[in-house]
């Protein structure tokens, strides 16, 4: 028997504005546990394993790539509707070939390892082309808790505007996980697709560790029970909705995904859901109010788009106060998760600084990135930061280090979108 999972949401905030405070924040945790009604049978799952195959792949990692879509395969649990597709600078689907898609069983993952062993380098990379078959793949099976998973180890040779296209056409149809294998591939490209599909990305700095990645994101696909939830936020008629933004155990700015419901509601999808804790960032504009007013700022619903069943709603409030020590306590978690974004903007703008040739913008983010990871707890991010940046500890003198190695930079990057979690003694 399967199950669904029951929801739980609660809000972390602090309630008091000043009396010219415009902007509520407000941290909303969403917690999944499959103790729930458990249905007629397992939830229908539909998987596509896209493996790059064009010819920088040749040698050592189109074996590791072989071994880790076979991984991937042997992981998937009877029954679940898969493909597998082999990208170069087009897409083929090389199990079970044709259209469509096996059903996991035995026999099945036997037949797509053989298939997947046959699998050669040559041609170029279209990444686009490879989401889409991807997408009419998975488009065949509507109720269908629908994941891709994606490697890939060079740059995209689309055109930026096609690819973009692809990506406006299929966002939120599907989830997309996706590796970068090596160095010589843009984190950002892989950014766009996790934003687009609301999947993550991740650095395989080590081309033998691809099959644990395979194995780990396929076990994870294989653990969600529930294909989609939604954020649905209604703020007054006077007010604005100024961001909604997952923080962790990611970043992922949901904003500009907003569905409308009318007016003053909107949906924004968060993906497939399994036994699980996410937290959300979101900030409201409200109008000036008098001393011990008190408004409803956000009325925040998890609500299932299959059924509309809401399983799970908060208050998110405001209420002006001449105390000056109320309206200037920071709630611990939007502090926290403020500082998260602020560490990830820094890393940003700080290495698209260095790589444009801006020493002195490069160094100043870079190194209060490096003081704000040590003092948020990050010593992963830390440590990375020092491989690019050093600091006099005596003159607090901060430079650009020179020969920075590809794969620290790469690194860098793509880690800094993960988030620490606010710890109970508040670290």
């Amino acid at each position: 028997m399967g199950e669904q999972p029951t929801f739980k949401l609660e809000i972390d905030q602090n309630k008091y504005l000043s009396l010219d405070g415009r902007e509520v924040h407000a941290i909303l945790t969403v917690g999944s546990t499959g103790e729930a009604v458990a249905q007629a049978g397992p939830s229908e799952a539909a998987e596509v394993i896209i493996v790059d195959t064009s010819g920088s792949m040749s040698g050592g990692k189109i074996r590791e790539a072989r071994q880790a879509a076979a991984t991937a395969v042997q992981a998937l649990r009877d029954g679940v509707y898969f493909a597998v597709v082999a990208g170069t600078e087009s897409a083929k689907v090389v199990y079970p070939g044709g259209t469509g898609m096996a059903r996991a069983s035995a026999a099945t993952r036997a037949e797509a390892v053989r298939a997947v062993n046959r699998l050669s380098a040559h041609g170029g990379t279209a990444i686009g082309e490879w989401l889409k078959l991807a997408g009419h793949l998975l488009s065949g099976h509507p109720n269908a808790i629908k994941h891709a998973l994606l490697m890939t180890d060079g740059q995209n040779n689309e055109r930026p505007d096609v690819f973009a296209g692809v990506l406006r056409a299929w966002s939120g149809t599907f989830v997309c996980d996706s590796l970068g294998v090596g160095d010589d591939w843009v984190p950002a490209e892989l950014r766009k697709i996790a934003e687009a599909m609301l999947g993550t990305f991740d650095f395989v700095r080590n081309q033998a560790d691809l099959p644990e990645f395979f194995r780990r994101l396929t076990q994870a696909s294989m653990s969600k029970t529930l294909a989609e939830l939604s954020l649905r936020v209604w703020v007054p008629q006077t007010a604005k909705l100024k961001f909604v933004k997952q923080v962790s155990p990611t970043l992922l700015d949901l904003t500009g995904k907003r569905a409308d419901v009318n007016p003053l509601t909107g949906d924004y999808p968060t993906g497939s859901w399994g036994a699980e804790e996410r937290e959300y960032h979101l900030c409201v504009e409200v109008p000036p109010g008098q001393v011990g007013q008190e408004i409803r700022a956000g009325w925040v619903k998890l609500v299932r788009p299959d059924t509309q069943e809401v399983v799970a709603s908060g208050n998110v409030l405001a209420q002006w106060t001449d105390d000056l020590a109320q309206s200037t306590q920071i709630n611990r978690k939007v502090a926290h998760y403020t500082g998260q974004a602020e560490l990830h903007e820094l890393i940003q703008d700080g290495l698209s600084a260095r790589a444009a040739g801006d020493v002195e913008g490069a160094t100043a983010r870079l190194a209060r990135a490096k003081q704000l990871a040590a003092k948020s707890g990050r010593e992963d991010t830390a440590r990375l930061l020092e491989k690019v940046v050093e600091v006099d500890p005596a003159t607090g003198t901060a430079r650009l280090r020179r020969n920075v190695d590809k794969a620290d930079e790469i690194e860098l990057d793509t880690g800094s979108v993960r988030t620490s979690r606010l710890r109970k003694d508040g670290v």
